[in-house]
């Protein structure tokens, strides 16, 4: 069992009863529908938290993809965080992070063959995926889970195995966006950034602490790193595995919860220096001085840099020296499921999608 409690601001509870109660006011408006919640006649699968940050969305969402592209047609509609546009914009091939997001950059780079959209307003970004794309058959809805103005045919929830939601309190003393009794609207919960040996009693233990109702299914995930890939330089792709204990990595981040990934690294390496950035940090030339200085203080004969996708995003939209060029890895992270727990969800996820797919009697046939 994680030992670790989350950090709670307890002198902030006051103002966190305040914000609960305009969060469960809002909810109580949708669900007694005096605030309008959309359906609509195709399939709409909601992936998100009751969290700020950090539970692993953007894997999960990949881990769909893949899942779904191989029989339909996918488009994933995001806000796009951070991005410097308004309004609706469709990722192309010279889409930057600047113009749809970091993580929809991602997906858009990494899946090519599928629709990657960014909106603030999800019932638009629906409507206008619809009319420019009307192939697509499916609709991933990324970070949604809040957005109440659409009704999801399907919602997945997330929740950090190391800050489960029944472990945390409402912002501003924790991490919470609405109360622990949103999960109710979730259809599946998934617990995530498990150890991969997790195990039965541990789960079942979870389990109950989570108090999911009647035909909700808990599951849980793992992370699962693949290789790291040269950013930018012509360089063959390395296992985690062949790193050296000399080696010397600097791990560069702007994610909710890097020490996963600083720990993950540790084992394969004894020299890990992290230089940590706010979540969907936005860098700039004194962030990229202050790399290439810390880079320097390096002392190995071999040293590397490692980052995530989603700062390598970023990281593209700049000029770099040849130094950093030559020097910058990333590190694909995917989600495994644990006790071939994948079999219930595939199972799930594709048997609503053919239901309630308008061509689903091609599909079911």
């Amino acid at each position: 069992m994680h030992k670790n409690k989350p950090k709670i601001y307890w002198g902030l509870w006051p103002v966190s009863m305040l914000y609960g109660i305009g969060a469960s006011i809002r909810n109580k408006l949708f669900d007694w529908g005096m605030l309008r919640s959309r359906s609509f006649p195709f399939p709409l699968i909601c992936i998100g938290n009751l969290t700020v940050g950090g539970t692993g969305k953007t894997p999960h969402t990949e881990y769909l993809i893949r899942l779904l592209k191989k029989e339909f047609k996918v488009a994933a509609l995001s806000r796009g965080y951070k991005r410097e546009t308004k309004g609706f914009v469709l990722a192309s091939s010279s889409s930057t992070a600047a113009e749809i997001g970091d993580e929809p950059f991602q997906i858009a780079r990494k899946f090519p063959d599928i629709t990657v959209a960014v909106d603030a307003d999800r019932c638009e970004g629906i409507n206008l995926i619809q009319e420019k794309c009307p192939a697509t058959e499916v609709i991933l809805l990324d970070d949604a889970f809040q957005h109440r103005y659409v009704t999801p045919g399907l919602s997945v929830l997330l929740t950090d195995y190391n800050r489960p939601i029944y472990e945390d309190q409402l912002l501003p003393a924790g991490r919470l966006r609405e109360t622990r009794n949103g999960k109710k609207r979730a259809d599946m919960i998934i617990v995530t950034k498990c150890p991969a040996g997790l195990s039965d009693t541990e789960q079942e233990s979870i389990k109950r602490k989570l108090q999911p109702h009647s035909g909700q299914k808990v599951l849980f995930t793992t992370m699962k790193y693949g290789k790291l890939q040269p950013l930018f330089a012509n360089a063959a792709e390395r296992s985690l595995d062949s790193l050296k204990k000399q080696e010397e990595i600097l791990l560069l981040t702007g994610i909710a919860s890097p020490d996963g990934l600083a720990k993950t690294l540790r084992t394969h390496c004894d020299k890990v220096r992290l230089l940590a950035f706010p979540d969907h940090h936005a860098f700039d030339r004194q962030d990229l001085q202050k790399l290439e200085r810390m880079f320097g203080q390096l002392t190995a004969d071999r040293r590397l840099i490692v980052t995530t996708e989603k700062d390598a995003a970023r990281l593209r939209m700049h000029q770099l020296s040849n130094v950093l060029k030559e020097s910058i890895y990333t590190l694909p992270i995917e989600v495994e499921f644990i006790n071939k727990q994948e079999t219930i969800f595939n199972k799930k996820i594709i048997e609503y999608v053919r239901k309630n797919s308008r061509n689903s009697s091609i599909h079911q046939s």
